[in-house]
């Protein structure tokens, strides 16, 4: 059985990421990049489908801690036997452009026997490799093989049962021992062996440097810079591509049918992260998150997607995994997504909000973004009427969802306030007839006057928790009376025993799956804000504390919790849980100083 998904601890080179359970077992790898085959995939099976294990062979093993190096994505973890104490710390290198994973053992005091099991499977756990032993520069190593792909481990030798190898090793006070395990392409010549030493103090120095930029002195200062880590840590490299989580099928139900790949990079994301990292003063890597969304979204217009690979790539069909099991028997597992070929109205208002942001912190455009952009509001002008699937990716028909609707009024905004406050190029004009034509619009069938509240659907009765973007975008105040009655209903409608926001009523939406889902974190982030912004500082920390608290011990956080049981569900670490966990702390903070600043004033 699987570990509990909050057990996990997240390993990033900047070009995919690994999943640790608290017991020792590397249980998620795609190589090399994120949206790559797994090499190993027992997160959604078992450890025949493929996993690394290193811990104590002691039954009576226990962690006396686990925790990351500062601002890093090192892994130390402290075991102790009756024998003895070890100290596992676990890394991906940045910056020397392998595609490794390096676990190195110390002892701390006495002797403990370490245990070593390693069950290679490329092709997310079907394909059994060719394996061979030997040496390389005089000391052990195996080799696995099978097609394009070729994993080596340095390290204790081990030995060969049933498809999986496994060994011991002992480690006394002040020894150490370094395991390296190192994919290449098969075609290609053995790498060298690793610098270790040079490997760790270089991988440190990069992530502490990168979050020194990001430390502040707020109450959740903290748990701010872990989630900007995240958002980093999410991101490739070369091509400044974010992905949404590093897994796939995670469930959102356990035991359901709602898993979803995760591992691409949706315009959305890309544009709140933009965001986020302009906001706290990381104005390179905004720029770089916009250079791929431009890169990303160039071409024909009529060719928009809500979603891209790593790199940019359209083709991402979905497909399903017979094969595996599934975390807690959730099936199918997915790979790729369905949901790239759904028209989304809501996606060039995400844009041209963000490339707004950015033109206010001093950002110019180029030759190449404005036209772009001037390109995108023709094709949400051409598309204007049109029925979409929505934020939640529905599956059901399309429809008219109020928020869509708001996000298209949004770009039009923004257009008319690039010419008129950033002297840009454009039918001014125009642009201000079709803003305020869906404003009247959506001020029309998208409230409900009767219930006092928007909804999710123009016409309709039920709400859903994307209406709590209306104020954010700036279609109305988070105080107005219109705004207020929505919050209202949501919590009357949406808010679980527990106190968390769901995204809607899945028995009441045709979003064409059985229902039932666990609550999405970001909602829950964006009642904070709200909550913030119009007057509710109190309640706003109440569930800010309780957000934040469902947090892992290493600062991580999934797509969605189930509180009633105590545990994380849906992929893992989600960024989009993380951003919202940012700009609900940004909003916390600044209703914090308007309040210190309006008491100031009352004294004076």
């Amino acid at each position: 059985m699987q570990s509990p998904i909050e057990d996990y601890a997240l390993l990033s080179d900047l070009h995919t990421g690994a999943l640790i359970s608290r017991g020792g077992s590397v249980d998620w790898l795609c190589f090399p990049r994120f949206d790559s085959d797994s090499v190993f995939g027992a997160l959604l099976g078992t450890p025949e489908h493929g996993r690394w294990l290193v811990a104590p062979l002691d039954a009576a093993a226990e962690v006396v801690d686990r925790s990351y190096i500062d601002s890093t994505f090192v892994l130390q973890t402290h075991w102790r036997t009756p024998d003895g104490e070890v100290l596992v710390t676990d890394f991906m290198p940045v910056t020397d452009r392998r595609a490794n994973v390096v676990r190195r053992v110390q002892g701390l005091r006495g002797t403990v026997t370490v245990h070593q099991e390693l069950e290679i499977r490329f092709g997310y756990g079907d394909v059994v490799p060719w394996v061979t032993q030997g040496t390389d520069g005089g000391s052990p190593a195996l080799l696995a093989i099978a097609g394009p792909d070729a994993l080596l481990l340095r390290g204790p030798r081990l030995r060969a049962t049933d498809h999986r190898h496994e060994g011991t090793f002992e480690v006394t006070e002040g020894a150490v021992v370094d395991l390296e395990l190192l994919w290449f392409p098969s075609h290609r010549d053995t790498p060298d062996a690793l610098d270790v030493e040079e490997a760790l103090d270089t991988t440190i120095t990069y992530w502490r440097a990168w979050g020194a930029n990001s430390k502040g002195d707020g109450r959740y200062s903290d748990a701010v810079q872990r989630s900007l880590l995240v958002l980093r840590a999410l991101t490739h490299e070369d091509t400044d591509g974010i992905v949404a989580a590093p897994t796939t099928s995670l469930p959102e139900q356990f035991g359901g049918a709602r898993n979803w790949d995760y591992r691409f990079c949706w315009l959305r994301d890309a544009a709140l992260t933009l965001e986020a990292m302009m906001t706290h003063g990381f104005a390179g890597e905004a720029l770089g998150w916009r250079n791929w969304l431009l890169r990303a979204v160039a071409g024909d217009p009529e060719d928009l997607q809500i979603m891209y690979g790593v790199a940019g790539e359209r083709h991402l069909p979905e497909r399903e995994l017979d094969h595996l099991p599934g975390y807690a028997d959730s099936v199918p597992v997915r790979i790729g997504n369905g949901a790239v070929d759904q028209y989304q109205a809501d996606v060039v208002g995400e844009v041209m909000v963000a490339l707004e942001k950015m033109r206010g912190h001093g950002v110019t455009e180029d030759s190449f973004s404005w036209p772009l952009q001037r390109s995108l509001l023709g094709f949400a002008e051409k598309h204007l009427d049109e029925l979409d699937h929505g934020i939640w990716e529905m599956r059901g028909r399309p429809q008219s969802f109020t928020h869509s609707r708001v996000m298209m009024w949004a770009a039009f905004d923004c257009a008319v306030r690039a010419v008129r406050d950033h002297g840009l190029h454009g039918p001014l004009k125009h642009w201000m007839g079709l803003r305020d034509r869906l404003r009247e619009e959506i001020l029309t069938h998208g409230f409900n006057r009767e219930l006092n509240t928007f909804t999710q659907v123009y016409d309709g009765t039920e709400v859903d928790a994307s209406l709590l973007v209306l104020p954010q975008v700036g279609f109305l105040d988070y105080d107005d009376p219109m705004m207020l009655g929505t919050v209202a209903r949501l919590e009357q409608d949406l808010v679980n025993a527990e106190g968390l926001l769901l995204r809607y009523r899945t028995a009441k939406s045709d979003d064409g799956l059985e229902p039932g889902e666990h609550p999405f974190l970001a909602c829950s982030f964006w009642l904070v804000e709200q909550y913030a912004h119009s007057g509710r500082q109190d309640d706003a920390t109440r569930l800010m504390d309780q957000l934040v608290g469902y947090c892992n011990e290493l600062g991580l956080l999934s797509e969605e919790y189930d509180a009633e049981n105590g545990r994380m569900a849906g992929n893992f670490p989600q960024a989009f849980s993380h951003l919202a966990l940012v700009r609900a702390a940004d909003a916390l903070e600044m209703a914090r100083g308007e309040t210190g600043a309006h008491e100031s004033m009352a004294r004076e």
